[in-house]
């Protein structure tokens, strides 16, 4: 029993006449009369009564364009179903991003991608920019956050927020003083990434000055105990830590006669073949991202233990100098 045969059994049905309906859909009467009589073959029995003018649906006929309607649109119902299916984003996409920047990021991107696209398989992998930038230009990440990444022609690079970068130290350890000069600067012992190092390195090199580091840790959680326990100083996107800052936990300082900031840029190989997941999922990113800064994740937080500081300016361009 063929889907088409049923189709047009509902059709005369519809027009009472099976030269009508021959006329209407483009078939020839007789082809369209033995897709009639094959179906009364299969099912035993008159579906119609044929009339001097046209053709009239029998008690069986009745019955059958009951079932009939209802397995059409249930094919209809299927059809959309799967074409719906086919649509959607679905497959693997694998995501980079820095550590600093994973413990924000991750949590509403991987609940937003789990209802929005629910097909589509997310690995996330965290390394420093040098790492990400490889493995973007070796295939084996299909997008990236980065911070600062080279100029490629290789790589699609969007610009999404720049962000100071603040030292970060115990309370009490600076007394009243509220930021940091160049010289103070150059000449404080940082435990740091070697990520952070080389980029505020780049940097401090256009105004003669290095820095004093006293310890290279590339695990961001590390700092954050050494520096709850009291020990030592680092410089840091104000984002990952922001909330020690807000808390008191940790006090940060602007740089002062220096601009240190860092920009997160979005990256995708241009040479990569389209892919409605990765887009889907770059489209999750940036909404994520524009809700992060909407809440202030990249500036300055009032501090608790130091009432009155000021928030530095939304753009976060500038570390604003803070005053009592």
């Amino acid at each position: 029993m063929e889907l088409r045969s049923i189709q047009y059994f509902m059709q005369v049905a519809d027009e009472g006449s099976i030269t009508r309906t021959a006329n209407k859909i483009g078939i020839a009467q007789p082809a369209l009369t033995r897709h009639i009589k094959q179906l009364e073959a299969e099912l035993g029995t008159e579906l119609l009564t044929r009339l001097p003018r046209g053709v009239r649906l029998t008690t069986s006929g009745r019955d059958f364009l009951d079932h009939a309607r209802a397995i059409t649109l249930e094919v209809s119902r299927a059809s959309e179903h799967v074409r719906g299916k086919a649509q959607a984003p679905h497959g693997r996409v694998v995501m980079g991003t820095s550590p600093t920047l994973a413990p924000l990021l991750l949590p509403g991107c991987v609940a937003r991608a789990r209802q929005q696209c629910p097909t589509v398989t997310l690995k996330v992998v965290e390394g420093f920019s040098p790492h990400l930038l490889d493995s973007l230009l070796t295939g084996r990440l299909d997008l990236a956050l980065m911070t600062n990444p080279p100029r490629t022609t290789a790589l699609t690079l969007t610009p999404l927020c720049s962000e100071p970068l603040v030292v970060l130290s115990p309370p009490g350890t600076r007394g009243t003083r509220n930021a940091f000069s160049l010289a103070e600067l150059c000449g404080t012992p940082f435990i740091m990434t070697d990520g952070i190092r080389t980029l505020v390195e780049q940097q401090l090199a256009g105004f003669g000055g290095g820095l004093r580091v006293e310890a290279v840790v590339d695990s961001v959680e590390a700092i954050r105990r050494l520096l709850i326990a009291g020990v030592g100083m680092t410089i840091m996107p104000v984002s990952a830590f922001h909330d020690e800052i807000r808390a008191g936990q940790l006090i940060a300082y602007p740089i002062e006669e220096a601009n240190l900031h860092r920009i997160l840029i979005l990256a995708r190989p241009v040479a990569e073949a389209h892919s409605a997941a990765i887009d889907e999922i770059e489209h999750i990113v940036r909404g994520e991202m524009a809700r992060l800064i909407q809440a202030g994740t990249f500036r300055m937080p009032v501090d608790s233990r130091r009432n009155g500081v000021p928030k530095t300016s939304a753009a976060a361009k500038r570390p604003a100098r803070v005053k009592r």
